[in-house]
């Protein structure tokens, strides 16, 4: 079965053990590719470790990790050292607690409220209670869409609370229904419906939702990618042949992803 490890920093095995490291976002898909693909392939052993992209991007450059997951464009300095395979497409939601009557909020109303110019729900039509700000920690990618959504620099946020993987986030609007933050669509629609109390808004009067990705109408959206250096092992290539093809579409779509394939 597949290995899947939050803060494991294991080292890069040979033969047929393939590890990948990077996206919280894009792990609970490749471990569910890698249980049906290991059952495929005796002998073949997939290690999935999360950390964010920017370990996912360090540990394939150092050879660490066989593959990277990146849940953001490469960089043009790191697109020169490796290359980078979409596997599907995501958004990027605010979330509420189930409880905030707020259903909706503007971009302007987003750099309102993480800078703190307003610091109370009722300015936007809530309770009169004062708004907790959930950021992302820096290596996150979804820190970096979200940041370039409402263009603002990491110095202008005033969070309350810094958190890393995107449960974490969900886990911080739950025990404080005053929280916002924000995560990937697939994994709040996720939560959502297997009844953790947190509900995805609207942005700018469009819905978070896995269609308006398709669409291309929901305004943060991402690609999710694997990433490889020039040095892949054959398991590990044929591993990644495997993540970029139409086989895991409905793997993809199970979590609230957009398959491109």
């Amino acid at each position: 079965m597949a290995a899947f490890a939050f803060t494991a920093c294991g080292k890069k095995e040979s033969g047929d053990v393939v590890v990948l490291t990077g996206a919280s976002t894009i792990a609970p898909i490749i471990v569910d590719v890698a249980k049906r693909y290991e059952e495929a392939h005796p002998g073949v052993r997939i290690e999935v470790q999360t950390g964010g992209t920017s370990r996912g991007i360090a540990d394939t450059l150092s050879g660490v990790a066989d593959l990277g997951m990146a849940s953001r464009v490469l960089t043009d300095e790191e697109a020169e050292k490796l290359t980078a395979y979409r596997i599907a497409a995501d958004g990027v939601c605010v979330v509420l607690h189930k409880d905030n009557p707020i259903n909706d909020l503007s971009k302007q109303q987003l750099i309102d409220i993480y800078t703190k110019k307003e610091t109370n729900w009722s300015a936007f039509g809530g309770p009169d209670a004062t708004i907790v700000v959930a950021n992302k920690a820096d290596g996150r990618s979804t820190l970096e869409v979200f940041l370039g959504f409402v263009g603002l620099d990491k110095a202008d946020v005033k969070a309350d609370v810094v958190v890393g993987e995107n449960l974490h986030v969900i886990n911080s609007v739950v025990s404080n229904p005053n929280t916002i933050g924000y995560v990937s669509i697939g994994t709040a629609a996720t939560e959502a419906q297997g009844g953790t109390p947190i509900k995805l808004i609207a942005t700018d009067g469009i819905a978070a939702t896995t269609e308006n990705v398709a669409s291309g109408t929901f305004p943060i959206t991402r690609p999710l990618t694997i990433i490889e250096d020039a040095e892949t092992s054959p398991a590990a290539k044929a591993f990644l042949d495997h993540l970029k093809s139409a086989e895991i579409n409905d793997i993809i779509e199970k979590h609230f992803f957009v398959p491109v394939n």
